[in-house]
């Protein structure tokens, strides 16, 4: 299995750079939450307003604009406006995948 050069820094030794690791890391923190998790979900799907996040996972606005800072803090998320409207959509596919393949792989543990 091929880790490409994020984890073996390029140098086929097995090893990921610190910048690289650093970010990886940041990347996992801004998924660690539930919310995170099912927002990036609903997202998947299609893009979505603040309103239909809150009505989909049944938690507050200020919860669920505070989670989305996050995301957007950390790129994985882009807003938009619609008239009156914020609009939120995953910003590439590779989020997409990575919680995909999370819940796959949870799934084949039995968990």
């Amino acid at each position: 299995m091929s880790y490409g050069r994020a984890v073996d820094g390029g140098s086929g030794g097995g090893r990921a750079g610190s910048d690289v690791v650093v970010a990886m890391g940041d990347l996992f923190r801004a998924l660690a939450t539930p919310v995170r998790l099912l927002i990036v979900v609903e997202l998947s799907a299609a893009p979505r307003s603040v309103g239909e996040l809150v009505e989909a996972l049944g938690v507050s606005q200020p919860l669920v604009s505070q989670h989305l800072r996050v995301l957007r803090a950390a790129r994985l998320v882009a807003v938009e406006r619609r008239h009156r409207e914020r609009v939120y959509r995953l910003l590439d596919d590779h989020v997409r995948h990575i919680v995909g393949n999370a819940e796959q792989h949870v799934a084949e543990l039995g968990r």
